[in-house]
């Protein structure tokens, strides 16, 4: 089918662009008297090791494109609503290229960076997502960016992105390039950093200046390496935006891998079953945070009495009208943590268990609940097979590939205590979990995180539980001066389900820039058609504040208040 697509005009288009940069810190710098000549010339550029900041090979450019601007379009269909929406895109050049390896072995770290012909000075490197390998372009909305606002780079900002060192191939398991240490290194963080140092030689070579304010916008995976970032590299980045991080990897992909077989055979819920489960949670939530309107804005408190035992079969209840022993017991599971009898980097003993909402999949598509990320339209089987629930494919390759580094393993026999050097190596690689951000915040930096609280690809307590034991090291009057948490009730992984977009670029640079520390904001929910209008609003409110209903339309944000 045929996408429908809703145009804006070129002069639109640079009329945003133009107000953009009239906000810039300073005058827009150009690409060069001839757009195109210069973007040629840096085709040609090659940035040897000694410009990065840890060991690296040469980076070379594989093709310079001077891009046509392009126009707003709406696809019809796509895997989330900020999917379907590709933004209106100025003329620019566009680098692509990589970064030699180490090791003969490896593959190499590819890269793309887009180049403004009128710059702001400013910069976005941009998050991945999953296991990476595939080539991050940048030239998108960065996440939970409201639907009709520009992009970065057509507000003037260099954009940047990466694969992380390996690229999928059709047919090949995505944990595959763990098999291979320096591609498993770079995934874990090596890359990110010697992308960004990439990116700020060619700025340098392009506009004859180094950027004044670098920032970095990661969602899932992409949260993680933000916030690797911070705890790595203190000094790269002025600020950080860091959406439903899965930063304690190590443990994630071991709950991951229990939500798969706790749930095999008789434990299986069927979609019919998990819409059971989610109609008893509005059952007892919903009219409790003051508006019953199908979002429950307090899931912390619902957890403690979503009991589900009023779903327990009776004698003779057709199969699909209740739940069976197995299957309660599969529920308790996920919602407990996963615990190791041994303690991984920064003194992480478990995984928090999963919390309540959203459970049926959101109206818009396949993309939240328990049927996308936890069951799956089949029950798992070992190996996985398509339809099952992406925490269950993504926890076997994580063991197989990751942890007992062998293709051939049983999950279901598989135990962390028989790979606990490994399984070490890796959360020193990879867990994003260390509380001391004291380096970050000397700097200046300034970190946002959000989690969304019907989010069941990664538990939102891990991030809740992060920045507590930020709190606990740095005291909370200190961390209150860099670092903001929010939760969006309702709000599956990828960003549907309810109200979850705001200008969250917007709120960290005005932060960084103009010392304006950011309280409430508010988030949207818009329709995907010419305009892109605001549905319904909410108050975004910092942990542990949650939005309720004081009176009035409950599509406006004004009809809330952020409470205790």
């Amino acid at each position: 089918m045929t996408p429908k697509i809703a145009a804006f005009s070129s002069a639109a288009l640079f009329a945003v662009t133009a107000t953009a940069l009239a906000q810039s810190p300073t005058k827009p710098r150009a690409l060069g008297a001839d757009a195109a000549a210069a973007c040629a010339a840096l085709g040609k550029i090659t940035i040897p090791p000694t410009e990065f900041d840890i060991p690296s090979g040469a980076a070379s450019i594989d093709s310079a494109t001077l891009v046509a601007a392009s126009p707003l379009a709406i696809a019809e269909k796509g895997p989330t609503p900020a999917a379907r929406v590709t933004p209106a895109t100025p003329q620019h050049c566009r680098l692509i290229g990589r970064i030699a390896p180490l090791t003969a072995n490896a593959p190499p770290i590819r890269f793309q960076i887009n180049l403004p012909l009128a710059w702001n000075a400013r910069s976005v490197q941009y998050g991945g997502g999953g296991f990476n390998g595939t080539l991050i372009t940048a030239t998108g909305l960065p996440p939970a960016s409201r639907l009709d606002k520009p992009s970065p780079l057509a507000q003037g900002y260099v954009t940047y992105g990466t694969d992380s060192g390996h690229e999928t191939k059709q047919g090949e398991p995505p944990a595959a390039f763990a098999l291979n240490d320096e591609a498993f290194l770079n995934f874990a963080h090596a890359a990110y950093k010697k992308v960004r140092d990439v990116a700020v030689a060619t700025m340098k070579r392009a506009y004859k200046s180094a950027p004044e304010n670098l920032y970095f916008m990661g969602s899932s995976e992409g949260g993680r390496e933000g916030l690797t970032m911070a705890q790595r590299y203190p000094d790269d980045f002025d600020g950080i935006f860091a959406r439903v991080p899965v930063i304690n990897w190590t443990a994630l992909n071991h709950a991951s891998a229990r939500s798969g077989v706790i749930t095999m055979g008789d434990a299986w819920l069927s979609p019919a079953h998990v819409k059971l489960v989610h109609d008893a949670v509005l059952a007892k939530c919903d009219a409790t945070d003051g508006s019953p309107d199908k979002l429950i804005a307090n899931p912390t408190a619902c957890l403690k009495v979503a009991d589900l035992a009023v779903l327990a079969c009776k004698p003779s209840a057709a199969p699909d009208s209740c739940l069976n022993p197995k299957q309660l017991e599969a529920i308790k599971l996920f919602r407990s943590p996963y615990r190791f009898s041994f303690t991984l980097q920064n003194g992480m003993r478990e995984y928090p268990g999963w919390g309540v909402s959203g459970e049926a999949t959101p109206a818009f598509g396949p993309t939240g609940g328990w049927g996308a990320w936890w069951t799956g339209n089949n029950a798992p089987t070992e190996p996985p097979k398509p339809g099952q629930g992406i925490q269950w494919v993504y926890g076997n390759a994580g063991m197989k590939y990751v942890f007992a580094r062998d293709p051939n393993l049983d999950v279901t026999k598989y135990s962390p205590d028989n790979h606990k050097k490994r399984v070490l190596e890796v959360s020193a690689l990879m867990d994003s979990t260390n509380p001391d951000l004291s380096k970050f915040r000397a700097r200046g930096g300034k970190l946002i995180v959000l989690e969304h609280m019907a989010d069941y690809a990664q538990s939102p307590y891990a991030g809740i539980n992060y920045f507590n034991a930020v709190n606990a090291k740095m005291g909370a009057a200190s961390v209150n001066t860099f670092a903001r948490l929010y939760t969006a009730p309702g709000v599956d992984h990828v960003g549907s389900g309810a109200p979850a977009n705001v200008d969250m670029l917007d709120v960290l640079a005005n932060w960084v820039e103009n010392g304006a520390a950011p309280g409430t904001l508010e988030v949207v929910e818009q329709k995907l058609e010419t305009g892109l209008p605001v549905a319904r609003a909410l108050p975004l409110c910092q942990w542990p504040l949650w939005p309720k209903y004081k009176s009035g339309d409950a599509t406006k944000a004004s009809s809330f208040e952020c409470s205790k």
